[in-house]
């Protein structure tokens, strides 16, 4: 089938490699080129800096100039409602869009180009953490499972007709990072299905249920802050859901009654009860490094002081515990 693929993170690398080696890609939309980190440098978006690398050194972008004999074309308007764009992505005469994490939700006038469907993967069981987050809130929320969920899109935030759902347990220390690379992985499994079934004229189409449903947003580095009124199972999910960014941090205290600014990427709940005044960095009687909470303690085993490279506890313990 010729696919035009709409993605931006490198979660959609593993769907591309698999719709390369089964269906015929046909074009690339992307966002474009953002100055990023300290400098400031002008960094591709991953997708794109996937296809030119492997792909075909040829491929170019297309923002603005028809698409020529270059095998995939990329497009990465800053604007979807372009008259110009919509003219150029209708001539790659796509059968069937296919989304993954690109950042926009696409109006009608995309919705309506292929000649049979639009389809998003969405990496969480809908309706269940609808929106920019999924990955997070999921272990945010204590989830004992997601999955991705294949769906037709829709004007709305991730509220279209599901075609299928693929379902994996999460452990009990997964990060955002861990479960990021298993549902990238899942992915590819779920939309070759669901073309398959496209391919066959099923016309599988579920309407999510109204109960169940939750909204994730954009996450900011105020809500990776770690709250001490939480308990310590709580900072725990805290800290893998944010890492590996923005990391969650906090400002606590020294044994020396020293306050330093950390951020915590590797915790545990310890089986210690702690007396401590929450926010106290202190060593157990068996020389854990732990974190006092509100309820309970965290067991630290890996952190960056600010201004500093990421540690592991025996390292922070040594440079920061002297007396």
């Amino acid at each position: 089938m010729r696919i035009l693929f709409a993605g931006t993170s490198d979660i959609g690398i593993p769907s591309i490699k698999a719709l390369l080696a089964e269906h015929q890609l046909v074009g690339l939309l992307t966002q474009p080129d953002r100055a990023v980190g300290r400098h400031q440098t002008l960094t591709a978006p991953a997708t794109k800096q996937f296809l030119e690398k492997e792909v075909s050194p040829a491929i170019h972008n297309c923002v603005d100039e028809l698409a020529g004999t270059d095998p995939i074309p990329i497009f990465q308007p800053e604007q979807l409602r372009n008259p110009l764009l919509l003219e150029k992505l209708r001539a790659l005469h796509s059968e069937v869009i296919v989304t993954m994490s690109y950042g926009k939700i696409l109006p009608r006038e995309l919705l309506e180009l292929p000649s049979i469907a639009c389809l998003n993967i969405h990496t969480s069981l809908l309706p269940r953490h609808r929106g920019a987050t999924p990955i997070q809130a999921a272990i945010l929320a204590g989830d004992q499972e997601t999955g991705v969920t294949i769906m037709h899109m829709a004007e709305g935030l991730d509220t279209g007709d599901i075609l299928l759902q693929k379902k994996i347990s999460l452990s009990p220390q997964e990060t955002a990072g861990s479960l990021t690379q298993r549902l990238a992985e899942l992915a590819p499994e779920g939309i070759l299905e669901a073309l398959k079934l496209l391919e066959r004229g099923a016309t599988l189409r579920t309407p999510q249920p109204a109960e169940g449903i939750t909204l994730t947003r954009q996450i900011t580095r105020a809500d990776a802050a770690i709250d001490l009124t939480r308990s310590a199972a709580e900072l725990d999910r805290l800290i893998r859901a944010m890492n590996p960014k923005p990391g969650a941090h906090g400002i606590f205290q020294l044994p020396s009654g020293k306050l330093i600014a950390l951020k915590i990427f590797s915790a545990t709940v310890a089986s210690e009860v702690s007396s401590e005044k929450p926010g106290t960095l202190f060593l157990s009687n068996d020389q854990q490094f732990l974190l006092a909470c509100c309820q309970g303690a965290l067991c630290l085993h890996e952190v960056q002081p600010e201004g500093r490279a990421r540690m592991s506890s025996v390292a922070f313990v040594s440079g920061y515990f002297r007396t």
